[in-house]
């Protein structure tokens, strides 16, 4: 009888794990690009530019052109939606996205927080004393109110979700850069105020809350 010959398994380890070492070190672990819009990225997208650009020229003219007095707005969009999004809305909004309005209040300050950096005033638009929209002045706003009521931008524009949402917030950054940061923040309480912006309709509010593209507040009474 033949003895089998006994192949040295043990010795191709070392040359196994070699290759194994080899073949590690050949592959390179990339870093993901980053996709924040911010100022500007390594893509050239610059959302504060973009908006910046296009404010003077179209977001102000459309939303001048769109925008209906607050109390007709809300009293129709509280009995049909579809109907205050045709008149005043984004008719090109996607479809499973909240209703959003261009508007114009105007009244008397009824009251004000300035203390926090959310800062908000509340406008009597009728007269009875009580508040009937709450508008943003900042410096933080939340919400994409300005940029989603704009028939002229839409997401399939955009490379993705991140940068979307990131030219949403700059119209909040140029609004408060441009216009709310020069708003007095001392007595506003009984002061009239004049608002051209938009608001969005969500479940859970107080108030309608409107982030401006143009305020002015008036001389203390």
């Amino acid at each position: 009888m033949l003895n089998k010959p006994i192949w040295p398994i043990k010795a191709t380890w070392p040359i196994l794990a070699l290759a194994a070492g080899i073949g590690l070190s050949a592959c390179k672990i990339l870093p993901t690009p980053s996709a924040q819009g911010g100022a500007g990225n390594a893509s050239g997208f610059n959302p504060d530019k973009m908006v910046e650009d296009i404010w003077a020229a179209k977001v102000i003219p459309y939303l001048q052109e769109r925008a209906g007095p607050f109390a007709e707005v809300q009293a129709l969009a509280k009995t049909d939606q579809a109907a205050a999004g045709a008149k005043y809305g984004n008719p090109k909004k996607q479809a499973n996205s909240p209703w959003t309005f261009a508007v114009r209040v105007e009244g008397k300050i009824v009251a004000a927080n300035t203390q926090s950096r959310a800062g908000t005033m509340d406008i009597d638009v009728d007269g009875d004393g009580k508040a009937d929209a709450r508008i943003q002045i900042g410096p933080a706003m939340r919400g994409t109110a300005l940029r989603d009521s704009l028939d002229f931008v839409q997401f399939n524009d955009f490379t993705n979700q991140i940068d979307f949402a990131q030219f949403g917030k700059a119209f909040n950054a140029f609004s408060d850069k441009t216009v709310l940061s020069k708003l007095p923040r001392e007595a506003l309480e009984g002061r009239t105020a004049k608002v051209l912006g938009a608001y969005t309709i969500e479940g859970g509010q107080d108030l309608p809350l409107v982030t401006p593209a143009e305020a002015e507040i008036g001389p203390k009474p």
